[in-house]
C-alpha cells in the first residue's frame, strides 16, 4: 500500500491531522513527543467512481464507494515531532528520520498561526514565523541524508575512479534502505556538476536536496488556518512555496466524529455539511458547527485534509486510478462483483505494467488487454488513462 509520512515539529496539530485523515485514535496532547513511535493507519484518496456513468451498482472489494465517490486506501505514517538538530540526534533524533524514509511523499504540518516556537512549545499567536518551520524541516532531512551519502565519501570516489564503477549505482547502494530508486539518483545527478571527484560539501548538499525533491516530494499543510494571523501567513507561504494547503485538522475531526454519531451528513472534502439531528445537538455543538462552516469551509472551501491527501497522491506522485475487471461486458470480476477493485497506478503505465501491479503471476502470463468501456483490444504500448476499466487477458 502506498505510504505517506505526516511530519512536522511537535504541537502543530500533526496527530489531529493524522486522526482526521485516518479516523483512527492516536494519543493527542499539548506537549512535545506525545508520539513516540511511528503510528500507522489507513486513510483514503477520493476519485469519481465510474459506477454512475455506467449506470451500475458497484461492489467494492479493496476500496469503498459512497454515492459515486470511490475511496481508495493509502497508508499514513504519523512520525514523531522533529526539532532543530534532529539529524544530530537532538529530541528523538534519527529514529524518526528513519521512519520518514519509508514513505514516498512527506506531508509537512505547520502551525500557520505562529503559535508554537521552534521547539514546538506554545507561545503567543503570531510571535513565531511559520515559514522558518518549513526551512528547518527541509534542512534536517537534507542534512540527515547528507550524513549518509558523505560517509566515507573520499574512499568511495577513489573506488569509483579506480574500478571505473557506475557512480549512480554506488550512490544508490549507499542509500540502501531509504526507498530511493536508482532512477531518482540518475535524474538528480543531471542537475549537478558531473565532475563529482571535485565536489565540495556544498555540491554534495545540493545533490542531496535535488534528490529529495525528486524521490521524496513534500507538501506544506498550513494547519490551524482559522486562527488569527494564519490567513496572512498562508498567503506568504504560497508566495514562496509551490504546494501549500490551508487546513483545520480539528474542524475535520469534529465533522468526522459528528458524522459517525449520525448528527450530520458530511463527506471529507465537502464544502458544507447537513445537520440531521439538530434536537440532539446542544447549543455549544451548534455554535462549533457554525464556526467551522463560517471560518473554515466558507473561507477555504474545505477543511483541507482530503485535498492534502489527494494532492500528495495524484499531483506529487502523479498517480491515476484504474479498475481491473474479468468481464468487459458486465464490468465484473470472476465472482460477479461489479467494479470490485480500484488501483493506484503511476501515470503513463502500460497494460503489461498494470498487470504486474495487480499481481506478479498476472504480469508473467500477460497476453493483451481490453478497454472495457470500448470493448476493444488496446495496444501493448497504450498509456492507461485515469479511471480506465481494463481487462487483462492471460495465457
Amino acid at each position: 500500500m502506498l505510504q505517506i509520512a505526516v511530519t512536522g515539529k511537535p504541537n502543530v496539530g500533526k496527530s489531529s491531522f493524522f486522526n482526521s485523515a485516518t479516523a483512527s485514535q492516536v494519543e493527542m496532547a499539548n506537549y512535545p513527543f506525545t508520539t513516540i513511535d511511528a503510528n500507522k493507519a489507513v486513510g483514503h484518496v477520493i476519485s469519481e467512481c465510474p459506477c454512475k456513468e455506467l449506470g451500475v451498482t458497484c461492489n467494492p472489494n479493496n476500496s469503498q464507494c459512497i454515492d459515486g465517490t470511490r475511496l481508495i486506501p493509502i497508508e499514513l505514517i504519523d512520525v514523531a515531532g522533529l526539532v532543530p538538530g534532529a539529524h544530530e540526534g537532538k529530541g528523538l533524533g534519527n529514529k524518526f528520520l528513519d521512519d520518514l524514509m519509508q514513505a514516498k511523499v512527506f506531508i509537512h504540518v505547520i502551525d500557520a498561526s505562529g503559535g508554537t516556537d521552534a521547539e514546538g512549545n506554545p507561545v503567543e499567536l503570531g510571535s513565531h514565523d511559520p515559514l522558518e518551520d518549513i526551512e528547518f524541516l527541509e534542512h534536517e532531512i537534507v542534512m540527515w541524508m547528507y550524513g549518509i551519502v558523505s560517509k566515507n565519501w573520499v574512499r568511495l570516489i577513489r573506488k569509483v575512479e579506480a574500478e571505473h564503477l557506475d557512480f549512480s549505482k554506488v550512490i544508490f547502494e549507499q542509500l540502501s534502505g531509504t526507498g530511493i530508486l536508482i532512477e531518482d539518483v540518475i535524474e538528480a545527478l543531471r542537475t549537478v556538476s558531473p565532475d563529482y571527484g571535485k565536489w565540495e560539501d556544498e555540491d554534495l548538499i545540493e545533490f542531496v536536496r535535488n534528490l529529495l525533491n525528486i524521490a521524496k516530494p513534500s507538501i506544506v499543510i498550513a494547519n490551524k488556518a482559522d486562527l488569527p494571523g494564519a490567513k496572512e501567513n498562508i498567503e506568504r507561504m504560497k508566495e514562496k512555496y509551490p504546494r501549500v494547503i490551508a487546513t483545520s485538522a480539528e474542524s475535520e475531526l469534529a465533522l468526522v466524529n459528528a458524522t459517525r454519531a449520525g448528527l450530520i451528513s458530511y463527506i471529507s472534502g465537502d464544502n458544507s455539511f447537513e445537520i440531521l439531528e439538530k434536537d440532539k445537538l446542544n447549543p455549544n455543538q451548534i455554535k462549533a458547527l457554525e464556526y467551522i462552516q463560517t471560518n473554515i469551509l466558507d473561507v477555504y472551501g474545505s477543511t483541507g485534509i482530503q485535498e492534502a491527501l489527494n494532492t500528495a497522491v495524484f499531483e506529487l506522485l502523479n498517480m491515476i486510478v484504474v479498475y481491473p475487471v474479468g468481464d468487459e461486458h458486465k464490468f465484473t470480476d470472476q465472482k460477479g462483483n461489479v467494479l470490485p477493485d480500484a488501483f493506484l497506478v503511476p501515470k503513463g503505465s502500460t497494460p503489461r505494467e498494470f498487470a504486474y501491479i495487480i499481481h506478479t503471476d498476472i504480469g508473467d502470463k500477460f497476453m493483451h488487454a481490453v478497454d472495457a468501456r470500448k470493448n476493444m483490444r488496446i495496444a501493448s504500448d497504450y498509456e492507461i488513462q485515469d479511471r480506465d476499466i481494463i481487462k487483462i487477458v492471460t495465457r
